[in-house]
């Protein structure tokens, strides 16, 4: 495990990165079915209506079985799209069973934008975030653009809140020992790996 002190934000995103595209196709799709098997039957999934997920990129862990699941299911499964204006703001779009996408500036696969089927983050019951690094307290190392981190702005002015759950999803390689958060950090309720879950303080 990466002693996260030892390391800036910058160079442990880069080992972290690293560690996650040096996992071979096979890996990948061994991990992303222990995922779905570790959230498929969980309550949480099982009871959200409204559930934000992402597809993935550069390595990070695969919840698309998850996301045709919670679909079979009747769930309404949304993706982030980034805003054309303000550049720097992040919205959660309904993605329609057989939508096609278009990438965006990060070459990210997301719906064309239709303001018709977003949702405001507060009205979601579940939101699986991707991440870079993550500890077993909660702490959360995203890309450092501060989309989610923008989007969930507002929970960090609450001592308490019921919706969004936020879980974070990653390959057990990505653990840390612990991540020393900004003001700004929301921090998850759990982190769910394809060998287990680590909860929040």
């Amino acid at each position: 495990m990466i002693c996260a002190g030892s390391h800036s934000r910058q160079s442990l995103r880069r080992l972290l990165r690293q560690a996650r595209r040096a996992l071979t196709p096979l890996q990948q799709k061994q991990a992303a079915k222990a995922l779905y098997r570790q959230l498929a039957q969980n309550p949480q999934f099982r009871r959200a209506r409204h559930i934000a997920l992402y597809l993935p990129t550069n390595g990070e862990i695969d919840p698309r079985p998850l996301l045709r699941e919670a679909q079979r299911r009747g769930k309404r499964a949304y993706l982030p799209v980034l805003n054309a204006w303000p550049r720097e703001k992040m919205v959660f779009q309904r993605l329609l069973p057989g939508e096609r996408l278009q990438k965006n500036r990060f070459r990210i696969l997301e719906p064309r934008a239709n303001p018709a089927q977003q949702r405001k983050v507060w009205a979601l019951d579940l939101v699986m975030l991707p991440l870079v690094g993550f500890d077993e307290y909660g702490g959360r190392l995203g890309m450092g653009g501060g989309f989610y981190d923008r989007s969930l702005a507002y929970l960090t002015r609450r001592q308490q809140w019921r919706k969004p759950a936020l879980l974070g999803l990653a390959h057990e390689c990505q653990k840390v020992d612990r991540l020393e958060l900004a003001s700004w950090d929301v921090a998850l309720q759990a982190t769910v790996t394809d060998k287990g879950w680590y909860c929040g303080d």
